[in-house]
């Protein structure tokens, strides 16, 4: 299966909106096409995020990687949060994920970026294979913590 990777324009969000729905219900929320559209095109439109998704020769959508800016006080240097990393049931185990996560890398490469981070569910094993085959290694000195600002 030949795969592309692109990066989203404004032109792409129809394309990506469903993936992102998908990815959504993946982490348990209820699907929302109009809500997961206005999220991608807010973050293309503002320049908030880099999303890079994967298609086929016919031209479908078979994933997407969004990342996010953020910046180490610590080192001193750009880092980015990998968001979100999603393949399409029917892609997964063809290299998809792992074409985007390298587009990913050489994008943050390309912004002079020190590293990239992310997190996923302690129970999503496939995931944890990918990244930890691409090098990136479990994170033992820090917890993370959340506040929920939106609750009930």
């Amino acid at each position: 299966m030949a795969v592309q990777i692109f990066r989203a324009e404004a032109i792409h969000v129809d394309k990506i909106a469903g993936l992102f729905d998908a990815y959504r219900g993946f982490y348990g929320q209820p699907s929302n096409l109009a809500q997961s559209r206005d999220f991608i095109a807010e973050r293309l439109a503002l320049d908030e995020s880099a999303i890079f998704f994967a298609e086929d020769a016919t031209g479908k959508a078979l994933g997407f990687v969004q990342l996010y800016p953020t910046f180490s006080s610590i080192d001193a240097y750009r880092t980015w949060l990998l968001s979100d990393l999603f393949t399409a049931p029917e892609a997964r185990g063809r290299g998809v994920g792992r074409s985007l996560m390298n587009a990913a890398r050489a994008f943050a490469v390309s912004t002079g970026a020190k590293g990239l981070v992310l997190e996923t569910a302690t129970d999503n094993l496939g995931a944890q294979r990918l990244y930890e085959s691409l090098g990136y290694v479990r994170d033992s000195g820090y917890y993370t913590y959340c506040l929920d600002l939106k609750q009930g």
